[in-house]
């Protein structure tokens, strides 16, 4: 078995590190180019920072930024939040980012994902699903979940994929920042039905909850963002827990 990873999420808005409940109620908790060092020297297998309130806005994600983030660590940086097309892509490449992060912009326009794709390679490309369950159906969000459409989330997926994805993020919008676990019913069933690496993200609240998404729910990577901000484990005491239970994880320094 591969070795899991363990991914530190920086949601920004404004340039500033922030966090709440189903991205509702968000305040800050800090410096992303501090957070981002802290992290990675930790012993972070990559980093997630994803400007949220760039689609909500219009504007662009900040390139300076991400290159004063990119500056401070030596491991793999996604970068997400109001990119819309190859050349968007392509800024934050130079930049620094080593993969970008596409969510509403290709619900929007799918071909986005193929021409990323094409120009960059599929490894560039992580396809950041947001969904919440309505009824009995996994239901597609955008612009940071404030917005329903008409997409399901396991068709979503495997077109994603079909187009080039080389990673899918999926997010549920109902766990996100509750700290009551993943859905890993939901994340085992993606995970089986997709070839490329599946990331969970929505609900992280302790070791225990990390452990299961990484064994029932068949995620090959652990996003969380509240439980490694507000100090309820660090990324080493994560590492030795799972590495304890028989999760392959790499060591922390």
């Amino acid at each position: 078995m591969l070795a899991r990873r363990i991914i530190p999420c920086l949601d920004i808005r404004d340039g500033v590190t922030v966090k709440g409940t189903n991205f509702l109620g968000l305040r800050s908790v800090g410096d992303p180019v501090e957070m981002a060092a802290e992290y990675a020297g930790e012993g972070a297998d990559e980093l997630v920072c994803l400007d949220i309130s760039a689609t909500l806005e219009g504007r662009k994600t900040f390139a300076s930024l991400v290159e004063r983030i990119a500056g401070t660590i030596d491991i793999p940086f996604t970068v997400g939040g109001g990119i819309a097309s190859a050349e968007d892509a392509g800024r934050l490449l130079l930049a620094g980012a080593d993969k970008v992060s596409v969510n509403s912009a290709a619900v929007r326009r799918p071909q986005l994902i193929d021409e990323i794709a094409s120009r960059y390679g599929s490894q560039f490309v992580v396809v950041a699903i947001d969904a919440r369950r309505i009824g009995d159906r996994w239901t597609v969000t955008t612009h940071s979940g404030s917005r329903t459409t008409d997409r399901e989330l396991f068709s979503w997926a495997m077109e994603a994929e079909e187009r080039g994805a080389g990673e899918i993020l999926f997010t549920s919008m109902d766990n996100d920042g509750t700290g009551k676990g993943y859905p890993c019913g939901t994340f085992a069933a993606l995970s089986e039905m997709l070839d490329i690496p599946v990331i969970a993200s929505g609900g992280a609240g302790s070791v225990e909850d990390i452990a299961e998404v990484l064994t029932a729910g068949k995620a090959d990577a652990a996003l969380a963002a509240s439980i490694f901000h507000y100090g309820k484990v660090s990324i080493p005491q994560l590492k030795a827990a799972l590495a304890s239970a028989g999760i392959p994880v790499r060591p922390a320094p």
